[in-house]
């Protein structure tokens, strides 16, 4: 989607839609969506063109632009499609409607004309340009026959929307090239307009190729899901269906090398599957019944029968599609500031081309055709295009290649933000750590007690901890479930926040954390210091006690997942400092900290706590935040970069993040930062490159060392290098 909404009263173009689209964000309420595919609009003169024909149209309510996908989305109230696509037609331009599915689906792929043509035209432009050196006495008309001709095969679209443009003040490529080259006619360089129009479109079908690449990469991600799913029909045999076709429940079987057209969870099988369509990580995964498979993912080894769990149009890779092409259509900062620049841009140059023609007479009396000749070169030049489409293919090229490795990234303005992260806040759990308590090691209070009493307190501990849901509980549940007893456990009371109390073969017993052991009364100075030990060594502790005294002390760690360790030093390599907010005590988040290498780190933090301190933490630099994107919304919502980890499957995450990290790798981190600085060290070379290029143009026309095509070559070549450069994106391997 773009920033720009226009409030237009009504709209003119296509098939009307029956519903407003997921596409269509933005959309005001109570307005139906009209999506169109417009081949020729991908430039803001274009997009000028069409809000000035659409202002007027009733019903309009609003306007979005998607330049690079070509997609023009009308929010409208009751307008004619018919009278809207007429609208359009008007103004030289083909609308196409979209059904409601993925743009990515429906993307244009280059203008198949003839090129043939285009090269029986170069040849009569040539040919212009030889017999015109000729000293031929019918030199002269000989070249303007083959001047035009060759003008006529290639030439007329050109003019034909150039008018258009003109009829409606729009200084668009089309018109400042059909001034130019009919100024050339006029003037008698007949070769020279010939060889300008000629290159002029062998050019554009070069940069459309060019850019077709670039929309592409959503598209490649697309096709990582078939549109044909094995499924087994009622009376158990199996079919091949149409994927969109499969109702959420249905069973599907997929044998080895196949993709999956479906998200699901295992029922059978345990499959090896690479799931880096959607993870962005290459080494594949055992899986089992029960777990999740995503759409797109490839079955490495052994078949395996699944039930959905979405439908085609709502799998994690539709989404991951979907909000890789609004962060496409939206504008970056970057390229909001070059809109505003060509806006004013184009107008100052071609003032400076007319007052060229009428001052050079003036200056130098007699030389009124060499002043027109220069004011025609400045015309070529005062088009915007490169510089236009310089930002549009680097942001769209840095999301399609941060997509494929894995990182969701939800616009532009954050790609660019990136490169200036100055403060890194990470929930500890889940995050940093595995999000799996483990029991490290339990202790008998009583030093004396012998194997059959130790055994008598993991018993009692083990059938208590297995009558409570909390994550801790459960860990020492799992480690000791084999001494856990089914009989005698009776009037059992989860306490929130403290533990369970219950009773035993007739034996009172708690098992719970220090503030249980305070409210009994059972707090010493030397329990204390064995406690607080055992947290600065990361441990969460569960005490086992009777109505009496603490029996035993159970040390519960989440340890830290292999990659934390080398994706901190990777942030801090880069510049980022780290915080670590966390609600566990404050000894177990500095001993997990430390073991981190994390800067700073804060315990016992409810969700408005971590709050304030992404709010403290925002004074000194971009922040951003890392969390599973539920328990840290408010955070995550207040840091300028919201980071979700392990968003696969996850629509929380992907909906409310800016930045969703596909899996629970955090070194990802660091691909975004160096994904982010590479974007922007593209995005600077190409402004200076197309600027560049325009001004050094700009004084050999002055001098009068430019020729028309001259001028028309390093124009179009300035967005074939903008647009080969911002390709590079798509190429590269930031892993």
């Amino acid at each position: 989607m773009s920033d720009a909404h226009s409030p237009a009263r009504d709209t003119c173009c296509g098939a009307q839609s029956p519903s407003t689209p997921p596409e269509a964000p933005c959309a005001p309420a109570g307005t139906v969506t009209l999506r169109l595919r417009i081949q020729e609009m991908d430039c803001p003169t274009e997009e000028a063109l069409l809000r000035k024909a659409l202002a007027d149209a009733p019903g309009v309510a609003a306007l979005d632009f998607d330049l690079m996908g070509r997609v023009l989305s009308i929010h409208h109230r009751g307008a004619d499609p018919q009278a809207l696509a007429a609208c359009i037609r008007a103004l030289g331009m083909t609308p196409q409607p979209l059904e409601t599915g993925n743009a990515a689906d429906q993307a244009p792929t280059a203008q198949g004309e003839r090129w043939g043509t285009l090269w029986l035209a170069a040849g009569l432009a040539l040919a212009a340009e030889l017999v015109g050196w000729t000293p031929w006495p019918g030199a002269t008309w000989g070249a303007a026959l083959l001047a035009l001709a060759a003008i006529g095969l290639v030439g007329l679209p050109t003019w034909r929307k150039g008018w258009v443009a003109l009829r409606h003040r729009s200084l668009n490529i089309n018109a400042l090239m059909s001034v130019a080259v009919t100024g050339a006619l006029l003037i008698g360089h007949w070769a020279e307009a010939a060889m300008v129009m000629v290159l002029f479109t062998l050019a554009e079908r070069i940069e459309a190729r060019s850019l077709d690449r670039a929309r592409r990469a959503i598209r490649e991600l697309l096709d990582s899901a078939p549109d044909q799913a094995r499924q087994q029909t009622p009376d158990g045999d199996w079919e091949m269906v149409a994927a969109e076709g499969v109702a959420v429940g249905e069973l599907v079987r997929i044998l080895p090398g196949e993709r999956l057209p479906l998200d699901g969870e295992i029922v059978r099988g345990e499959p090896t599957l690479d799931e880096s369509p959607i993870t962005g990580e290459s080494l594949p995964h055992d899986k089992g019944p029960g777990e999740a498979v995503f759409a797109g993912t490839i079955n490495r080894h052994g078949d395996f029968d699944y039930r959905t769990t979405r439908p085609a149009d709502d799998t994690t890779l539709a989404r991951i599609i979907h909000a890789v092409e609004q962060a496409q259509a939206s504008r970056a900062p970057t390229q909001r500031f070059i809109d505003r620049f060509a806006a004013v841009y184009t107008p100052a140059v071609l003032g400076l081309a007319v007052l060229t023609a009428v001052a050079w007479p003036l200056l130098f009396p007699g030389a009124w055709l060499d002043g027109v000749y220069r004011a025609l070169v400045l015309l070529v030049i005062a088009c915007p295009c490169a510089l236009v489409i310089s930002t549009p293919v680097s942001i769209v090229s840095g999301l399609s290649a941060a997509a494929r490795a894995g990182i969701l990234i939800k616009g532009g303005r954050f790609l660019e933000q990136g490169r200036r992260l100055a403060w890194l806040a990470l929930d500890k759990t889940g995050t940093l750590t595995q999000g799996q308590p483990r029991l490290a090691h339990w202790a008998a209070l009583d030093d004396d007690l012998d194997a059959a009493g130790q055994a008598r307190l993991a018993h009692q501990a083990a059938s208590l901890a297995g009558r409570s849901t909390h994550p801790v509980s459960r860990a020492l549940y799992d480690a000791l479930a084999t001494l856990a007893g089914e009989d005698g456990v009776a009037s059992v009371r989860e306490r929130p926040g403290l533990g369970v109390e219950g009773e035993l073969a007739g034996t009172a017993l708690w098992l719970g954390n220090r503030r249980l052991m305070a409210e009994r009364g059972l707090a010493s100075e030397a329990l204390e210091a064995r406690l607080e030990a055992l947290e600065r060594d990361g441990a969460s502790v569960v005490a086992l006690g009777d109505t009496q005294r603490v029996l035993a002390l159970f040390a519960v760690r989440d340890p830290l997942k292999p990659t934390s360790v080398a994706a901190i030093r990777a942030l801090h390599d880069k510049g980022v400092k780290t915080l670590m907010l966390s609600g566990d005590n404050r000894q177990a988040v500095a001993a997990i900290a430390a073991e981190a290498g994390i800067d700073e780190a804060r315990g016992e933090l409810l969700p408005e706590d971590k709050l304030a301190a992404i709010e403290a933490c925002a004074s000194r630099g971009v922040t951003g935040m890392v969390g599973d994107g539920i328990n840290d919304a408010p955070a995550l919502a207040r840091a300028d970069i919201g980071f979700a980890m392990g968003a696969a499957g996850s629509d929380v995450a992907i909906e409310t993040a800016d930045v969703a990290l596909m899996d629970d790798d955090l070194g990802k981190l660091s691909t975004f930062l160096r994904l982010s600085r590479a974007t922007r060290a593209v995005l600077v070379q190409n402004i200076v490159v197309a600027l560049g290029l325009k001004a050094v143009f700009m004084v050999l026309a002055f001098t009068g060392q430019a020729t028309l095509w001259m001028a028309v070559f390093a124009d179009m070549g300035a967005s074939l290098l903008v647009v080969a450069n911002g390709l590079r994106l798509l190429r590269s391997r930031h892993h």
